[in-house]
């Protein structure tokens, strides 16, 4: 893999990760019920997806 692709790979990782906090906490401060749950839970999901990016950006 090219140093180019990692670099691509690790800036998608950090847009997940810094997408995911905004995400939560616009989720936490300005949403109620099930929406609420909604948001979270796509942040939640976006941490977990950035943790592999993250993982094939070191190899």
């Amino acid at each position: 893999m090219s140093g180019m692709t990692k670099m691509y790979i690790s800036l998608g990782a950090i847009l997940a990760l810094v997408l995911a906090s905004l995400l939560i906490t616009f989720a936490r401060t300005k949403t109620k019920g099930v929406l609420k749950f909604v948001l979270s839970f796509v942040a939640f999901a976006m941490l977990i997806a950035a943790i592999p990016m993250m993982a094939i950006s070191l190899l």
